[in-house]
């Protein structure tokens, strides 16, 4: 049976053991904090998945699911805690939902020998799986969010962006850096100036800075933000009248909830998406069936196809087909960590197993294997539309360019691998 544990109080005991099921996916939520708007709906789309698994299914391969869940406030040092917490339940895989926690997380997982997926965010370099063992990134990563999101402002600039200048506004932390030094590169290559303006958490004022880009005049910004400072940040450019066609989101800056408060000023603001968006596709309509009408739903149930709640299902999702990957191989039904590991590092998703989750045409077809734990780095660009009060993809799903993204991931997971003496694998 799914465990939903309500807010847990730091270093309590947990409420649910594995006694209650046999397969464990901890869920490092943030249901409070500056951050919660957007840590709710991931970690209900995240449970109620498992949930649906539970009541439709029967579980994974006859095993039930549980799901403990543990508050971080997104809190770097709340979220080990929570991990100190919750692994010795039987956890098979984290998902943190955090650059921070997971920055601190990969030594502790690695040593622990459980898997950690940090889906379109932590740290890049870990998508160079014969460094990073028991870190995943799949589908996609910052660096390719930043090349992807370059790639469509050279598009919309008729082919080059010789002149022009590129602004990033970004959180002013770990998260918020991660793109800097693929900026850096793409702006040599293809001959813009660049610049980057940090917003310090939480990012509830912005005078400054967007004083600063009304006065420097760039050609495009390109935003990393989370929480109330993407609300803050839509307003502040509407308010200095920026074309918003050419502002950009990353993914974690591109929900209903960092446009909406802007109204009409919001309109034809755009985000990075690794996934599809809206509420038609048939898993939901299974989860309202078995979840939300039967009163097992992890929240209220409001947030079904809006963004985060689509991108919290999408890591159930992936989470899901590793661990029947990993139970067919095995032959058992009852799986440990250690094959969770062995099975995401082999992880195929097809456009045919997406069909058959109920999410036809959800992301990009992507393998994983031992020397990439990152896929193939697609992503698709995403406008918001404030009449109809919807996004809507207006690109498919294009790759980042290797060439740049590449070395750069092969000399930052070089220099951690010197620093931290670990000899790579995978030959």
């Amino acid at each position: 049976m799914k465990t939903k544990l309500a807010t847990l109080v730091l270093g309590a005991a947990l409420a649910a053991g594995p006694a209650m099921a046999d397969l464990v996916f901890p869920s490092l939520s943030y249901r409070t904090g500056p951050f919660a708007a957007g840590g709710i709906p991931f970690a209900d789309g995240y449970s109620d998945y498992f949930t649906l698994l539970n009541e439709r299914d029967g579980g994974i391969g006859g095993e039930m699911i549980s799901v403990p869940e543990c508050e971080t406030a997104y809190n770097t040092e709340k979220g080990v805690e929570c991990y100190e917490a919750t692994k010795g339940e039987g956890a098979l895989i984290y998902q943190p939902l955090s650059t921070g926690i997971t920055y601190q997380l990969i030594p502790k997982a690695t040593a622990d020998g459980i898997p950690v997926h940090t889906m379109g965010y932590g740290r890049t370099s870990a998508k160079n799986g014969k460094v990073f063992s028991h870190i995943f990134n799949y589908p996609v990563n910052y660096w390719d969010g930043a090349s992807v999101g370059v790639k469509h402002f050279k598009d919309v600039s008729g082919g080059s962006l010789k002149g022009k200048k590129i602004t990033l506004l970004h959180f002013n932390g770990a998260y918020g850096k991660e793109p800097i030094p693929t900026l850096e590169k793409l702006a040599e290559v293809e001959g813009f100036d660049f610049n980057a303006i940090p917003i310090d958490y939480p990012g509830q004022e912005q005078k400054s800075q967007w004083l600063q880009i009304r006065r420097e005049r760039p050609d495009f910004v390109i935003f990393w933000g989370w929480g109330v400072m993407n609300q803050v940040a839509v307003q502040e450019a509407a308010n200095i009248r920026f074309p918003m066609e050419n502002f950009m989101g990353i993914w974690w800056s591109g929900a209903e909830l960092d446009v909406l408060p802007a109204g009409a000023g919001a309109n034809g603001y755009k985000a990075l998406q690794f996934h599809n968006v809206g509420s038609d596709f048939p898993v939901f309509d299974d989860i309202k069936k078995y979840v939300v009408d039967a009163g097992k739903a992890a929240g209220a149930g409001d947030q079904i196809g809006t963004v985060l709640y689509n991108r919290g299902v999408y890591a159930a999702f992936l989470a899901a087909e590793a661990a029947k990957d990993a139970q067919a191989a095995n032959g058992t039904s009852q799986i440990t960590a250690a094959m969770m590991r062995d099975a995401m590092e082999s992880l195929e998703i097809t456009a045919a197993e997406m069909e058959a989750a109920g999410l036809p045409g959800f992301g990009p077809e992507f393998n994983v294997t031992c020397e990439n734990h990152g896929g193939d780095g697609m992503a698709a660009v995403a406008q918001w539309d404030a009449g109809a009060k919807k996004w809507s993809l207006i690109t498919d799903f294009t790759p980042s360019d290797a060439s740049i993204v590449g070395p750069l991931i092969e000399a930052d997971s070089a220099a951690f691998a010197k620093e931290n003496n670990i000899a790579e694998r995978c030959n």
